[in-house]
């Protein structure tokens, strides 16, 4: 019985794994104005995507752990679409402390994010670190 109960739980584990959306992991941003960069936890929260800033590194690479929006969210709501596709989300921009309509597109080990107001858009393409 003992065994039976251990190998239940090795396959729950083992199909949350399966089930992970390929998005899931941490994303590296572009630089920003100060060439300082950060490193972003994309999760599943509920039925959707979020993603909260856990690392920034300054222009040199240097890792600043005071830097005052550590581990915020910073994207929301994000809807997986199929083939890589992701909308309907919310994303907050850290350089301007504004929240922008947002998309994103997955294409292997780089994710390219926008965010939008009106018809006035930015975006970057993040690289994955893991």
């Amino acid at each position: 019985m003992r065994k039976l109960g251990m190998m239940i739980g090795a396959l729950c584990v083992s199909a949350g794994a399966a089930f992970a959306d390929p998005v899931e992991g941490t994303w590296k941003t572009e630089p920003g104005d100060t060439g300082g960069y950060l490193h972003v936890n994309v999760y599943a929260c509920g039925e959707a995507i979020c993603g909260a800033i856990r690392k920034a590194f300054d222009a040199q690479g240097q890792s600043n752990d005071s830097y005052e929006h550590l581990n915020k969210r910073m994207l929301w709501d994000m809807e997986a679409e199929g083939g890589g596709q992701y909308g309907n989300g919310k994303i907050w921009a850290p350089d301007r402390g504004k929240t922008y309509n947002s998309k994103m597109s997955l294409n292997g080990n780089t994710l390219t994010v926008e965010g939008c107001v009106a018809v006035f858009c930015r975006g970057q393409t993040w690289t994955r670190v893991q």
